[in-house]
């Protein structure tokens, strides 16, 4: 897991946000936000991460720290416009999570939040399906309602530190600090 610092990354991970858009899109399943978010990942002021294996992007997200989401209380570990790549396993989330997890308490912040979209569908078996996996995988479940996407479910996951994890997974990222002044969840 590291940094995406090089323009080139950040438009593999904008290409890897226009793939699971159009996969989302196929399988009628709802797209978060109605923002342009291969366009976050391209600009070089957005403090960008990408997952990767062999030397290939498989997840792109944008940690936050702390910042202003309208649900939960205190500080948190806020993961952005998570994508994952099409036709890869849940190995990369549950990876994502123990990541989340470690990184959130190694920077002394107790909890990871994210959100899940969930706009009205006329099947909503798949958003059901990816939210249990989720909760099994130890996220919990706070809601739903407005969110930073849109309509969202609202995910909360404790931190923990996960000692051996760096034999699974190295960690070059930084968490962004919120900026002086900038409102917090706290």
């Amino acid at each position: 897991m590291r940094m995406l610092d090089t323009a080139a990354e950040r438009q593999e991970a904008a290409a890897l946000v226009q793939d699971r858009q159009g996969w989302l899109i196929r399988h009628g399943l709802p797209l978060p936000g109605d923002e342009d978010v291969p366009a976050q990942f391209r600009a070089a002021q957005t403090r960008s991460a990408g997952l990767f294996e062999d030397g290939r992007m498989l997840a792109c997200l944008i940690p936050e720290h702390t910042p202003d989401i309208r649900w939960g209380q205190g500080p948190c570990l806020f993961l952005r416009s998570l994508y994952t790549l099409p036709g890869h396993p849940d190995d990369v989330t549950r990876l994502i999570t123990l990541w989340a997890s470690d990184v959130a308490a190694r920077h002394g912040l107790p909890r990871i939040r994210a959100e899940v979209p969930t706009r009205q569908l006329r099947d909503p078996a798949p958003v059901a399906r990816l939210l249990n996996r989720l909760i099994d995988m130890g996220w919990a479940l706070h809601g739903a309602g407005d969110g930073q996407a849109g309509e969202v479910a609202h995910l909360e996951l404790s931190a923990e530190r996960r000692s051996g994890l760096h034999a699974l997974l190295s960690c070059r990222v930084r968490v962004p600090q919120p900026a002086h002044g900038e409102r917090s969840a706290t």
